[in-house]
């Protein structure tokens, strides 16, 4: 036999042994009605009271704000704005030095010493590139000049003075070049302390100016080891890009050898990531790499691609004068402010 829903055998109770889901109403008692119960009148009037003292809780400890990453996935400090400069002058001479072409050497250059220049250094710049691309850079005519570096080099009556021109930006003058810079190598070649060449000539240039940047050329010949023999730092400009990070060890190979043989007041001043693409996974990667292989050497401060500074070099002057509110120039105000921490005010 089923049960009224159709489920198993029907042991069946009835109705009235399932425990209702209410009780039921249960009879009034008989007794006499008792007195309505009387309320208090809603008029009484409440007298007021005093303000209540609350005492004032302390203060909470605030939340410690939050860490922000730089593009090269650490911290990125906080640099304060250089100091006036003290006299004397005595200018710390740093290359620019990659044997990769297209890293930005040049452009790290230029806008490196226009952005020292508005924080009041002065600054010299040395094209050391028979390409002359630092001269072009800053609307001069390589084939309109009468003295470049090459006779400085080559000319013992040629003086510093002779050579050096305004670049157009205040505080910051150049040694121009061009092609003839090419013969100056093979010639080179046959003098003694060869290697010393450059720092001779650049010997009465340190009590006048505060830096010294000289835009190398992209190989590791006998130039580029004059440069570095002269220097008291190296930047590495180096493009986020894996062919860029290849050629790096072999860069370092020829600055330790530098520093040993011929120059040991020589120094790695940091490396920069150029030409930075934080949408691009494949540059991420590189700076990841950057940072795991040279550490704290490598500047916070990466300088990320913009057609601004394409356009500055067509314009032959700084993207700090060109676009002087772009990120671009607020980069590399940034990386100058950087450099005068690490390098300058020590």
């Amino acid at each position: 036999m089923s049960g009224a829903d159709g489920f198993g055998p029907h042991f069946g109770s009835e109705a009235s042994e399932i425990p209702p889901l209410m009780r039921p109403p249960t009879p009034p008692d008989r007794h006499e009605p008792s007195e309505p119960l009387r309320f208090p009148s809603t008029t009484t009037t409440v007298a007021p009271q005093a303000p209540v003292e609350v005492e004032a809780q302390a203060a909470t400890p605030e939340a410690p704000a939050e860490v922000v990453l730089g593009a090269t996935g650490r911290p990125m400090p906080d640099f304060p704005d250089p100091r006036p400069v003290t006299l004397p002058r005595h200018a710390r001479v740093i290359s620019m030095c990659n044997q990769k072409g297209g890293v930005g050497k040049t452009t790290t250059t230029i806008n490196l010493g226009a952005s020292l220049a508005e924080f009041g250094r002065k600054v010299l710049l040395v094209d050391f590139d028979p390409q002359g691309s630092l001269s072009v850079g800053l609307g001069l005519n390589p084939h309109q000049m009468d003295l470049t570096i090459y006779n400085l080099l080559m000319q013992r009556d040629v003086t510093l003075e002779d050579v050096v021109v305004p670049s157009g930006v205040p505080g910051m003058d150049l040694l121009p070049s061009n092609i003839d810079l090419s013969a100056a190598e093979v010639q080179l070649v046959h003098e003694v302390a060869r290697e010393q060449t450059l720092q001779r000539v650049l010997a009465p240039a340190i009590d006048q100016y505060d830096v010294i940047l000289i835009d190398c050329q992209p190989s590791l010949g006998l130039l580029t080891v004059n440069a570095l023999t002269a220097s008291d730092g190296v930047i590495v400009p180096l493009e986020c890009e894996y062919f860029a990070l290849r050629g790096v060890a072999l860069l370092k190979t020829t600055i330790d050898k530098v520093q040993e043989r011929l120059n040991p007041r020589l120094q790695v001043d940091g490396v920069l990531g150029t030409m930075f693409d934080g949408r691009t996974l494949h540059s991420r990667e590189v700076m990841q790499r950057l940072v795991e292989a040279w550490g704290d050497t490598v500047f916070h401060t990466v300088i990320r691609r913009t057609i601004k500074f394409s356009d500055s070099t067509v314009a032959g002057e700084p993207i700090t004068s060109y676009a002087s509110a772009s990120g671009g120039a607020e980069s590399y105000r940034q990386l100058a402010k950087e450099v005068v921490v690490r390098c300058l005010d020590v």
